[in-house]
């Protein structure tokens, strides 16, 4: 099989000027570093958390993540790696993983903007908005595994519960 790329991505609006209108919006802490980046804080209903956004111009992709605020101990590492591959093998978009540097859990995920097209603001709005929904569903989760002295499985099988009603 053969094709031919086209690029025409030089033309491409930058997303994070949209970014920076909903993160606005919503009264969000935003540093805009450069042309390409945006970082974006705000508390969540269980943490603090940190999205980072890079555009990449040439292949027209936005690279995004959302970082919690907690470490994971080195004690902890092989139980929160088994803990990713189970809640990954939830996903249906994204994933979740460990800043090896900083040790910290964080959802990633990627938009394409294909052709000459640029990514929407509903599109940018869906990106933080499921985000948001995964890292507080399962925040829970790490805390258990880290903290709580659960083993994967169990940690995950808590955060899938969904409560009905109220008490």
């Amino acid at each position: 099989m053969s094709f031919q790329i086209v690029s025409s991505q030089a033309s491409l609006p930058n997303p994070l000027d949209i970014l920076e209108e909903i993160i606005s919006a919503n009264e969000w802490l935003f540093d805009r570093t450069n042309d390409d980046e945006l970082i974006v804080e705000l508390d969540g209903r269980w943490c603090h958390y940190r999205m980072f956004f890079v555009w990449q111009k040439e292949i027209g992709a936005l690279q995004f993540s959302c970082q919690f605020d907690v470490k994971v101990p080195d004690r902890k590492r092989e139980d929160v790696h088994d803990l990713l591959a189970m809640l990954n093998d939830k996903m249906w978009l994204g994933h979740f993983n460990v800043d090896m540097q900083q040790k910290t859990p964080l959802f990633r995920y990627t938009l394409l903007a294909n052709g000459n097209r640029t990514l929407a603001i509903e599109a940018l709005e869906d990106l933080i908005e499921i985000a948001l929904t995964e890292c507080e569903r399962f925040y829970p989760a790490f805390q258990l595994v880290i903290w709580g002295g659960k083993r994967p499985g169990e940690a995950l099988a808590s955060s899938m519960i969904d409560v009905a009603g109220c008490a």
